[in-house]
């Protein structure tokens, strides 16, 4: 193989598989000394992010405040369209399928979401939100953090999964190799995509005669197994899996089919990624949020519609992020700016359905934004100790009070 066949194949493993996804680098790092979780081994979180900023104002839409009229004269949801929850909040009318969950008890809102000092910024906010980290940069995510604590078994090539065409930050982790997976019929090495190329790759990083070997090609050498692997052996884990419910054809509901299949499969899979959006909604928000919102919302209930006909909706907890809300103020392009603090949804798991936090004030506003009423590492506290039942301490940084959302 030529030098630069060589360089290839290993950026293609440190940055595409067949173009649909990458195994995480392991970086060093002492043994794990953590405790077995204290809870069934066999809870699943699966985190949806609500790429580019949704606007949590017309999600969760307090139809009760009248400063949220004044301020989207309009693109403010009339009071008769929102699906009223109370007197002050309701949902987007284009989430009737997650209405009907909360109505059920099976969701739960956090409102006013955020964290001190926030940043406007896509790319520094999503690197706050997937890392916990908000003072400083983290190289791991919470969840990458979480894994490496959790003496997951190395032999199970899925502890966790992100159903993305890379490994966003929140699944980085330092001895913990997860897969993304964009989907199944693309998922695998694209040196594979050639027998030769495979071949003499296989045979070029077991070769101790290679002349300008590296520490570093050994690691290289199992990432590249351990992909080689499990793209073999999902398609046959989850074949058998018959899929109960109708989803939607869009990417979410193929990204959620997907994980059904996994959960439904036993892989030992404790963490699975999924992505939705762009919410960047800085012109007609109406027409892209309200789309978007019904996606989600329709394939959250053919998820859970799913996971519930195979007995596995007490063991899935779901739960949605976005890297910030939107300004409060529609703008001359009948859409809304970057923003702060947004509501969180919690579904399924057991979860004490309601709403929790108050609703940031539409008239106490800083610089045109909310103000945030919850720690969004609460939330994500809440999980790591009452989801996962472990101590968040070398997880979250910091100390956060748990919500009453879970039992």
């Amino acid at each position: 193989m030529k030098r630069s066949g060589f360089i290839g194949a290993l950026a293609g493993l440190g940055i595409t598989v067949h173009a649909n996804g990458v195994f995480a680098a392991t970086l060093a790092k002492p043994p794990s000394l953590a405790l077995p979780d204290l809870v069934a081994t066999d809870r699943v979180l699966v985190v949806v992010n609500l790429q580019g900023g949704n606007d949590g104002l017309n999600t969760v839409v307090p139809h009760g405040m009248p400063a949220y009229y004044r301020y989207r004269p309009s693109l403010g949801i009339a009071p008769n369209d929102v699906l009223q929850i109370d007197r002050t909040i309701g949902f987007n009318p284009a989430l009737i399928s997650l209405k009907g969950m909360y109505d059920a008890g099976n969701v739960a809102i956090v409102q006013g979401a955020g964290y001190p000092a926030p940043d406007h910024s896509h790319f520094r906010s999503t690197e706050i939100w997937q890392t916990a980290a908000p003072e400083k940069s983290e190289r791991t995510g919470w969840l990458g953090r979480y894994l490496d604590e959790s003496n997951l078994p190395e032999s199970n090539l899925f502890n966790a999964v992100a159903v993305a065409p890379i490994l966003p930050e929140v699944l980085v982790s330092r001895r913990v190799d997860v897969p993304a997976i964009a989907g199944l019929g693309g998922y695998g090495l694209a040196s594979d995509r050639n027998a030769t190329q495979r071949n003499v790759f296989a045979s070029l990083v077991r070769d101790d005669r290679v002349p300008f070997a590296s520490p570093y090609l050994a690691t290289v050498a199992s990432i590249e197994d351990r992909a080689q692997r499990g793209s073999e052996e999902l398609p046959k884990l989850v074949a058998g899996y018959k899929t109960s419910a109708a989803y939607p054809a869009t990417a979410i509901g193929r990204s959620l089919a997907l994980a059904a299949q996994m959960i439904g499969s036993n892989l030992g899979t404790r963490v699975i990624y999924v992505a939705h959006g762009s919410f960047d909604t800085h012109a007609a928000q109406r027409v892209r949020q309200d789309v978007l919102l019904r996606e989600l919302s329709d394939a959250l209930k053919a998820f859970y519609d799913d996971l519930a006909a195979h007995g596995n909706e007490k063991k899935t907890l779901t739960m949605t992020f976005s890297e910030f809300g939107r300004r409060v103020a529609e703008n001359a392009s009948r859409g809304t700016d970057h923003g702060t603090a947004a509501p969180m949804f919690l579904i399924g798991g057991g979860i004490k359905g309601g709403v929790y936090g108050e609703h940031p004030s539409l008239d106490a506003l800083d610089n045109g934004d909310t103000r945030f009423t919850t720690d969004f590492r609460s939330v994500y506290a809440t999980i790591v100790e009452k989801w996962f039942g472990r101590s968040s301490a070398g997880i979250i940084a910091g100390s956060f009070p748990t919500l009453a959302l879970l039992g």
